[in-house]
């Protein structure tokens, strides 16, 4: 993740075994590797938490991402991603202080969402359970015959319950903000909680006519 992300965004690793910080320097270009616990507040503190876009937990260890994520939450962080092994973990901590929390044992069920979603829809991660989908969909159209093409986020009509994540434009990954104008050829990362708007996120990636 920090080798897709370091040319384009400032990113920054804690690591708690030194013998790993070393394998990540020597392997890592921009990346700051720091030797530390994601759970310190002083340590976070230090780097400047409350700067951080997005704050990613990423560990094997479900109690010290939920943890480590609450705190940066806490401390500043815009937004906390967490990944967590145990399903029944997701149900307790998503919608809270929490704002993604993703479970890679979903990913197959993902895999096979896809292929039932309209639009063009590229990718689909079921959260909580199925409960809710974070959703890869592709901007297709010019400002006449889509409805997210040459407008800021902040200016979609998104559904009830649907929030933009982020942006990847050919090998750039653009952290949502809502002055950020959707192209035609991004791939507009969405994470749906009400399951109920899915169809609904299908029809604002569909193009007009106009478009043919």
């Amino acid at each position: 993740m920090a080798e897709h992300l370091e040319h384009s965004h400032q990113v920054k690793i804690i690591e708690h075994n030194l013998e790993r910080c070393t394998t990540l320097s020597e392997r890592l270009d921009r990346t700051v590797v720091l030797h530390g616990s994601a759970t310190s507040k002083r340590l976070l503190e230090e780097e400047n938490i409350e700067e951080c876009d997005i704050f990613c937990a990423l560990t094997n260890d479900d109690e010290v991402n939920i943890m480590s994520s609450l705190l940066a939450k806490r401390l500043g962080a815009k937004k906390v991603l967490t990944l967590i092994n145990n399903a029944a973990y997701v149900d307790l901590v998503q919608g809270g202080e929490i704002d993604i929390a993703i479970s890679p044992q979903q990913a197959t069920i993902g895999s096979l969402l896809t292929h039932v979603r309209r639009g063009d829809i590229v990718n689909v991660h079921s959260l909580r359970r199925g409960a809710a989908e974070a959703i890869e969909a592709i901007a297709h159209g010019d400002k006449q015959s889509s409805k997210v093409v040459g407008r800021t986020i902040g200016e979609i009509d998104l559904p009830e319950g649907t929030t933009i994540g982020a942006i990847v434009r050919g090998k750039e990954v653009i952290i949502a903000h809502g002055n950020v104008m959707v192209e035609s050829g991004d791939h507009v990362i969405l994470f749906v909680i009400d399951k109920r708007r899915i169809r609904d996120v299908e029809r604002l990636f569909q193009v007009g006519l106009t478009f043919f």
